[in-house]
């Protein structure tokens, strides 16, 4: 297992580095913005839809993938290398739902017309993607949703409700679980994956404003909405297993530890410019820098699994857990370190760090939950991994 960067690389993260430093708007780069409170910014949108298109104009968002599908078949390090750049220059523009997750689902289950259809739309930057997976009585027990698909002569038909969908406000196209068979025994029998234009009517999109004030997630209500056939991926009452593979890649798509310590590193800077680093303040700096780099070669191991044709699924399961949590705890690390300041925010004349604090802070909450909550990852952990018998 070698995570050492070729010199091609090495080439390829100084070009990317180059075409930030240019493309990047300053706001962006001077609030140090993350991928969690980018959409703070009343520019975001139209920011990330314009800097895709710019990714995707070099080839970078689909330089990993094979030859046939449009890529140069180079290393999945590329991609965490240029997931790394954009987070050091608090970039937008990666889809981490379609480059990042439907790519990769596709290319594994897809027929070779909806390849042909969707995959030069998400390597262009051009088409956006959401994925409806939870609902608002199903999170984790994805086997158990609810929303039903009828089958309609050459189409089925889908009512109900999703919930938590990123992006969904403003995505082109949608990755849908539904259930098209209540009888299936057992339940996760029932259910197909499909995808959904969102211009489709019956669609009703409604805002979830999270606890930092942001508009990132979304409840999708379906109001008898027709979905060809066609677009059903990996046959009929098979969805379950397009989904699992969906989440291994969902579960490494993000570089969760670069975003942790990039934000370590800027509260480590504000901490020594004011004076803040006492011996027990050091010492929680150290810890969570050692922690970073733990969770880093987490990312780095199961890219290097991939580049290897391998599939991780426990380490895929592993990754998300410490970066995110990781996450969570310089979130928390930031209230400490800034004392009653953390309290401002943006619009305050004494907020530290444009109002990150306590922005960061509070969207920290769901890392635990999202992509899976951490107590099925320590299950996937403990039984996938360890081979140690289920509780439930």
């Amino acid at each position: 297992m070698d995570f050492t960067f070729t010199p091609e690389e090495e080439a390829f993260r100084k070009e990317v580095a180059a075409f930030l430093e240019k493309e990047v708007p300053q706001v962006y780069r001077e609030k140090r913005l993350t991928f969690f409170d980018m959409s703070a910014q009343p520019d975001w949108i139209k920011v990330h839809r314009v800097m895709a298109e710019k990714l995707g104009a070099k080839g970078w968002i689909s330089k990993h993938w094979p030859r046939e599908y449009g890529g140069q078949d180079v290393s999945p390090f590329h991609r965490l290398i240029l997931r790394e750049e954009l987070i050091r220059y608090h970039s937008p523009g990666y889809d981490a739902i379609g480059a990042g997750i439907v790519a990769p689902a596709l290319m594994l289950k897809g027929s070779e017309e909806q390849k042909k259809q969707h995959l030069p739309g998400i390597a262009s930057g051009k088409e956006i993607w959401c994925e409806t997976l939870s609902e608002p009585g199903h999170g984790s027990d994805l086997a158990s949703i609810e929303v039903f698909a009828k089958e309609e002569s050459d189409c089925f038909v889908v009512n109900g409700q999703k919930i938590w969908t990123t992006n969904g406000h403003f995505a082109d196209w949608n990755a849908l679980i539904v259930r098209t068979d209540r009888e299936a025994d057992p339940n996760y029998r029932g259910l197909t994956f499909f995808l959904l234009d969102m211009k489709t009517p019956g669609i009703t999109v409604n805002p979830v404003i999270n606890m930092a004030g942001h508009h990132d997630f979304n409840e999708v209500f379906f109001d008898d909405v027709r979905i060809p056939k066609e677009n059903i991926v990996g046959g009929l009452n098979k969805g379950f297993y397009v989904v699992m593979s969906l989440l291994d890649y969902e579960r490494t798509t993000d570089p969760v530890y670069a975003m942790a310590g990039t934000y370590l590193s800027d509260l480590a800077e504000y901490a020594r410019e004011n004076r803040l680093l006492d011996p027990l303040m050091k010492n929680r700096v150290a810890q969570l820098r050692a922690d970073y780099e733990i969770a880093r070669l987490h990312h780095y191991r199961v890219t290097w699994m991939q580049s290897r044709d391998m599939v991780p699924n426990t380490e895929s399961a592993m990754n998300k857990m410490v970066s995110f949590e990781l996450l969570q705890r310089v979130s928390e690390f930031g209230m400490e370190l800034t004392g009653q300041y953390s309290q401002l925010t943006e619009d305050s004349a004494r907020v530290p760090m444009y109002g990150r604090i306590p922005s960061c802070y509070l969207r920290s909450f769901g890392h635990s939950l999202e992509q899976g909550t951490s107590e099925i990852d320590r299950d996937v952990i403990a039984q996938r991994g360890l081979g140690l018998p289920r509780l439930r």
